[in-house]
């Protein structure tokens, strides 16, 4: 039987590789400027824009990574979305981060133990 892309879609379960993390969502210089913008205060698309070197559309696409990735959430005013840091999101990052930085710590105590133990 030939493999084909139907009989191997059909045969391999569904597997999530990378969600869309807080980190990785501020990998990119611009969705770190827009959130660092929106950190200050709410902030609309319009005003982002202004602020940026990036089109309207553009801020909508990097919010929207930015969203998806639990960073940010928006709120209809009238006519406008204002768009503002999402506390659980940045929480999670920090937890996330923290937990590294025990690690690290916790890492190089054990690397000093171990030379101070040594002879010289």
């Amino acid at each position: 039987m030939p493999l084909t892309a139907a009989l191997v879609s059909s045969n391999l379960r569904f597997v999530t590789t990378y969600r869309s993390t807080g980190l990785g969502a501020l990998g990119d210089p611009t969705r770190r400027a827009i959130f660092e913008l929106v950190a200050a205060g709410p902030k609309a698309v319009g005003e982002l824009a202004c602020e940026l070197p990036i089109s309207r559309p553009a801020v909508s696409q990097h919010l929207r990574v930015l969203k998806d990735a639990g960073l940010v959430r928006d709120e209809a005013r009238g006519t406008r979305r204002l768009y503002r840091v999402d506390p659980a999101g940045v929480a999670e990052l920090r937890a996330y981060l923290d937990q590294i930085w025990d690690q690290a710590l916790t890492a190089f105590a054990a690397a000093v133990e171990h030379t101070t133990e040594e002879p010289s």
